[in-house]
């Protein structure tokens, strides 16, 4: 049986995918066209099932969302070429208003480590601000280990960001991101669809090269500093990055002031591996 597969060009630059390991999600408002989300929606109105999969069977919908050109490329740069594409369908489908917030939470079957073997993606087929009740995220937190059971509890969490769009957005994110569904005040429907593409190649740098990008001296730090011991995040971020670069045999971390902490040096960090540089 052979699955359906994507090698759009990729289009994301090294800084890019180093500001994706950092965060772990990435928005694109406004990607797919007006007319394709009035007709998503309104075949979301004939399939209020919460696995509404057929609509992978239409090629307008693989054409224009699963394959849109902006949301391929990016999808292209993370997993390499010849990337596996959605087999499986979900829609949080709520009828707005609802006062609920769901709880905080990674999804099931999130594993954790420097691997990026697939990528979890949402798309909004209509406007959804903040009254409609869009998706939360914690920026960063695909490098915290965490279990469900143990952070269902917590409430607002200081640097958590709402992923509120117009229609057509898509943002893709690290599967295992801790995120939530958060209250929504407005009226009407609000659909999000969520899916999965899958790694089939090795991982390589072969996304955009950026002229002057120095792997030596590039700012690994991010939002996950708030969530564990000083510096780790870069450690996380870094070996996130090699690995995505087919180059995880040569990360190394020899601790102290050594790379990846960021610093203002007047020479290459200790500890900084010189196969990375000929990456």
């Amino acid at each position: 049986m052979s699955r359906r597969t994507c090698d759009h060009p990729p289009t994301l630059t090294d800084s890019q995918v180093l500001e994706f390991c950092r965060q772990g999600f990435l928005m694109l408002p406004g990607a797919v066209p007006e007319q394709i989300n009035r007709r998503a929606f309104e075949y979301l109105e004939t399939d209020t099932h919460y696995e509404p999969t057929r609509i992978l069977d239409f090629d307008w919908f693989q054409d224009q969302v699963i394959c849109n050109p902006t949301a391929a490329g990016a999808v292209r740069s993370l997993l390499g070429p010849g990337y596996g594409l959605p087999v499986l369908m979900s829609n949080h489908r709520r009828q707005c208003p609802h006062e609920g917030v769901g709880g905080w939470h990674v999804d099931g079957g999130s594993r954790w480590g420097p691997q990026l073997k697939d990528l979890q993606v949402f798309y909004y087929p209509q406007d959804t601000p903040v009254e409609m009740g869009p998706t939360e995220v914690v920026p960063g937190t695909h490098l915290v280990p965490n279990t469900q059971r143990a952070m269902a509890h917590y409430g607002r969490i200081r640097g958590s960001a709402s992923t509120a769009a117009p229609a057509g957005t898509i943002f893709i994110t690290c599967y295992r991101i801790w995120h939530r569904a958060t209250a929504a005040p407005g009226s009407g429907i609000r659909n999000l669809l969520k899916y999965c593409y899958w790694r089939s190649a090795p991982p390589a740098r072969d996304w955009v090269r950026e002229p002057g990008f120095d792997m030596a001296r590039a700012n690994f730090s991010g939002p996950a500093a708030g969530f564990g011991e000083q510096f780790h995040e870069c450690y996380s971020a870094a070996e996130m990055f090699c690995w995505l670069a087919g180059q995880h045999p040569h990360y190394q971390v020899t601790g102290g002031q050594s790379w990846p902490l960021p610093a203002l040096r007047n020479d290459l960090p200790y500890g900084f591996n010189p196969a990375l540089a000929t990456v």
